[in-house]
């Protein structure tokens, strides 16, 4: 068939403006855009954010996988703020090694302090890493698709693997308010798809806001004549620290208030915690925090006799939760008042 000159003459153009769409990157996440300490890599396209304005965070503090359960890092960051997760997928064409180098210079640049690295041989750090921080599980908010040469298609949910995959653990900031920064890169679902995935976690160091919940003493009293026990959601610690936070003042004045209207009553003070580290710290943690809450009651102002509480410390005996997500180890770590 014989083609008029002038579509003749479109054809190149046609063919052009056909490969430039395909080039062009998918339009960005509802509502996402860059950390404001971590630009994208060239052209790359925001798949997926999810941004918890005050929560915890796991992070591995090492490369090092815990010698008796391959699954688990020996080293643990555990922390609470503002978290922001972020997968890009890179332009195709580009190699996981430039894309990689481009992050970590431009984190070194800005003053990034490395925690860890791994550049080679990191297969047994991805799969620890997934297992036990599980990130493409988490990836159900990336809700999209990988589209390869041929025509497959690949969830983002699949997005990250071990595949050339690379990581660095740092922090990024001014003393005291460092942000914690995790980044990972891999080929985004497997070299089929000529695409390269990059995982950013930042963890900036917060204040949760308070006064959001009241406590009642009557409330107490209905949860230990239900159960015998109560979770005392209102007292408050730092990460990995014992000393009771200023805002737990509200549930000590309501744990008080409760004693002092039923003098007969006695009670264990019960730490608890999650499966995070060993079972020995976790106790002495449980514990000391159990110990912590009876060192206030039983001080000015309220001065409960001492004899009718008791610390106890479980670690992770007596989980209410699975601890295979962060809001299941949430749940886990608490104190609860339980009557003898």
């Amino acid at each position: 068939m014989n083609l008029p000159r002038q579509l003749l003459a479109l054809i190149p153009a046609l063919s052009l403006a056909t490969a430039a769409l395909a080039n062009t990157p998918p339009a960005d996440v509802a509502g996402g855009a860059d950390h404001p300490l971590i630009k994208r890599f060239a052209g790359s396209w925001l798949a997926g954010q999810r941004v918890a304005e005050w929560d915890a965070a796991e992070l591995p503090g090492s490369a090092q996988v815990n010698k008796r359960d391959k699954q688990k890092f020996a080293d643990v960051i555990s922390l609470e703020g503002k978290v922001t997760r972020l997968l890009y997928i890179a332009p195709q064409g580009k190699s996981s090694l430039e894309v990689w180098r481009n992050y970590e210079q431009a984190l070194s640049q800005a003053g990034l302090k490395k925690r860890f690295v791994c550049e080679r041989d990191c297969y047994d750090l991805y799969l620890s890493w997934a297992r036990q921080f599980d990130p493409n599980k988490g990836m159900n908010w990336a809700k999209a698709y990988i589209e390869a040469p041929g025509g497959r298609s690949y969830a983002l949910t699949s997005a990250l693997n071990s595949d050339e995959g690379r990581m660095l653990v740092g922090t990024l900031g001014k003393p005291g308010q460092e942000a914690t920064v995790l980044l990972y890169t891999s080929v985004a679902a497997n070299a089929k798809t000529g695409y390269v995935a990059t995982y950013l976690q930042v963890v900036e160091p917060k204040a949760m806001a308070t006064g959001q919940v009241s406590v009642d003493p009557a409330a107490l009293q209905a949860g230990l004549a239900a159960e015998g026990r109560v979770t005392l959601t209102g007292l408050f610690f730092d990460t990995g620290k014992t000393e009771l936070k200023p805002e737990s003042k509200a549930q000590l004045d309501a744990m008080a208030e409760l004693l002092k209207s039923q003098p007969a009553l006695k009670a264990y003070i019960v730490g608890h915690t999650d499966n995070v580290g060993s079972f020995d710290a976790n106790e002495k943690l449980s514990l000391a925090r159990a110990q912590a809450v009876v060192a206030a009651l039983t001080a000015a102002p309220y001065k409960v006799d001492a004899k009718r509480l008791a610390p106890k410390g479980l670690a992770s005996l007596a989980p209410v939760a699975g601890n295979g997500d962060d809001a299941g180890k949430a749940r886990n770590r608490r104190v609860e008042l339980v009557a003898q």
